[in-house]
């Protein structure tokens, strides 16, 4: 669980950099265990200077290997628990492949809507999580970089050149270098979200 969560924090990390160097003047809130947000999946508020506030859905990704993408559907295959893709109320999802230096910039319900029809295309994969004594089982569809960047406007990527470093002010230092929105290497699906499994949120059918 050490390692989940450590690959979580340092995606979160990675987020919160992209966002304030993307909107100098921005302000990002950290939400992730405010209950008024764990069931909307929210993990970050991005309060940018013209006073919008956008939500962020983080995912971190351990095993950058492979060019795809963990979408998770299931997360609590034990407790029958919709996964955050499902019912996530965030603008973006942040999607961090640490292994390889990545970070994928997705407009989450544009994202969403697009793989909903063709669910049944894509392989699911089993992810177990031990949590002291319990063990849980989070289900997720494997999905190509390549697949999500040509099927949805507004993909983007950032190379990763080092760690973020923690700064007084809410903010968090890293060189982010942009890249031409190309897919980078993905993986197989051992990603961290940036919290536990939940067992709140609407049921959601029809996936696949």
């Amino acid at each position: 669980m050490r390692g989940v969560q450590g690959a979580a924090d340092r995606a979160v990390q990675h987020a919160r950099a992209w966002l304030l160097e993307t909107e100098p003047g921005s302000r990002v809130h950290d939400v992730q265990l405010d209950p008024r947000f764990q069931h909307r999946g929210v993990d970050l508020l991005w309060e940018l200077p013209t006073g919008e506030v956008r939500g962020i859905e983080v995912k971190g990704d351990r095993n950058a290997t492979r060019r795809r993408y963990f979408f998770e559907l299931v997360s609590n295959l034990e407790k029958d628990t919709p996964g955050c893709f499902l019912y996530s109320g965030a603008d973006l999802m942040v999607y961090v492949f640490l292994t390889q230096g990545e970070l994928h910039v997705l407009p989450l319900p544009q994202v969403r809507e697009w793989f909903i029809p063709r669910a049944k295309e894509y392989a699911l994969k089993h992810a177990f999580t031990q949590t002291g004594a319990i063990r849980y089982t989070t289900v997720g569809a494997v999905v190509p970089v390549r697949d999500v960047a040509e099927g949805v406007p507004g993909v983007s990527a950032v190379k990763l050149k080092r760690a973020p470093t923690a700064m007084p002010g809410n903010t968090v230092a890293g060189a982010l270098t942009p890249e031409a929105g190309a897919p980078a290497p993905s993986a197989p699906p051992d990603t961290a979200s940036a919290r536990a499994p939940r067992s709140r949120g609407p049921k959601r059918t029809g996936t696949g």
